[in-house]
């Protein structure tokens, strides 16, 4: 098991910047996929990034070429840049670790896209 916590949501411009963390409870070398994921009310919670022990990344189609992921395994924490952000990327933001039976998440952190 690992817990995970998220921050850095918040209220941000059509436009703007933020930067999400989640930090770990253990090594990231142990935890083959980390993962950022969304949910907005009513809908189901849908896949935004993932990044591997190797560093290999996946993005959904409506992250790409605007966010990034990226981990340090010295911090035991993994990162969401998010650029050029839209009213529809407002949603409840979490943290997912996959490793075998492995599959814990965080509590969330809210994040706002609004003028």
């Amino acid at each position: 098991q690992v817990q995970l916590v998220e921050s850095g949501g918040g209220l941000v411009q059509p436009g703007g910047s933020l930067r999400l963390s989640c930090a770990a409870s253990r090594s990231l070398v142990s935890i083959a996929v980390m993962g950022w994921y969304r949910q907005t009310p009513g809908k189901q919670r849908e896949l935004v990034a993932t990044i591997t022990t190797t560093g290999r990344t996946d993005y959904a189609d409506s992250a790409k070429g605007r966010f990034t992921i990226s981990r340090d395994f010295a911090k035991n924490t993994v990162y969401l840049q998010m650029n050029s952000l839209k009213p529809e990327d407002t949603a409840v933001y979490y943290c997912n670790a996959r490793s075998g039976l492995l599959n814990d998440w965080g509590q969330g952190t809210q994040v706002t896209v609004s003028s």
